[in-house]
């Protein structure tokens, strides 16, 4: 296992009842890459992030966050390490009883870890990175609201400032853009974009929208104009994004490569999934 390997799956099934989930997957990424899941409904996306994070056991195989095993770990173990993982659930998973402030803040309050690495942070404390964190979304104005007077791409955006409040390592995008129209979309991957580079990210985007993962492997965030920009793909000019994609079929990984790679496939499945 390389050394700044975040995340490996060796050989993963699961299966609920009959029915697979996920079947002998294996895949490696390190820190700072970016991973495109791309799959129809049912593939098995979802169920990848879930066991990355242990929410669900697998039948057989061995996962590692952090260079750590996370398959047999007990619950109390597993609250360490997720504190590490920003997570974007589907449409956002936004707590309705609470305010933007009280959603952003959550993960702040409510992880153990983190709780002992604030070591009793004033309230004050808190409140920054709340502010930081929906300022980069440009959302600070938003702290009073509730989840049902913000539009869905605002609260997408909302749920992206929940996912990075701690500057986690690695951040878990799960459909971020589905529902969305094309130019709330292309706001929500500008954003997952700009937090992957400014910070060196480790990512993994599910989505069954192939322009999202155009964007990623194509794009980069520029800190100066505040613009995304294209990047050459030979790296030239000294700036190479690390992004690979993978296609999920019936809970098989059947393609992991790069973007050229990907649209040369002649796998008929894979071509539907570009076009």
């Amino acid at each position: 296992m390389a050394e700044n390997c975040i995340l490996r799956f060796e050989d993963v099934s699961l299966h609920f009842g009959e029915t697979p989930a996920l079947v002998n997957v294996s895949f490696e990424m390190e820190q700072g890459e970016t991973r495109i899941v791309l799959g129809a409904a049912g593939s098995g996306k979802t169920m990848l992030l879930k066991a990355a994070i242990g929410l669900v056991k697998p039948d057989s195989g061995r996962i590692y966050l952090f260079g750590q095993e996370v398959t047999g770990m007990r619950e109390s173990e597993l609250f360490e390490l997720r504190a590490k993982v920003g997570i974007l659930f589907q449409e956002g998973g936004l707590f309705d009883s609470m305010n933007i402030e009280d959603n952003v803040a959550y993960p702040l309050l409510n992880q153990p870890a983190l709780r002992r690495k604030r070591g009793g942070a004033p309230d004050g404390e808190v409140e920054e990175k709340v502010r930081e964190s929906l300022r980069f979304v440009e959302l600070e104005q938003t702290l009073q609201k509730f989840p049902s007077e913000l539009s869905g791409g605002m609260r997408r955006r909302v749920g992206i400032a929940r996912a990075i409040v701690t500057e986690p390592p690695l951040v878990l995008y799960d459909s971020p853009t589905a529902g969305l129209d094309p130019i709330t979309a292309y706001t929500i991957v500008s954003l997952i974009i700009k937090e992957r580079d400014l910070r060196n990210t480790a990512t993994i985007m599910v989505t069954h929208r192939y322009q999202d993962g155009h964007l990623m492997a194509n794009f980069r965030y520029n800190p100066e104009s505040a613009q995304l920009e294209t990047v050459s793909p030979n790296g030239a000019g000294g700036v190479r994004l690390n992004t690979r994609f993978m296609v999920m079929n019936e809970g098989r990984l059947i393609f992991e490569g790069s973007q050229a790679e990907l649209k040369a496939s002649p796998d008929s499945y894979v071509r539907k999934l570009v076009k």
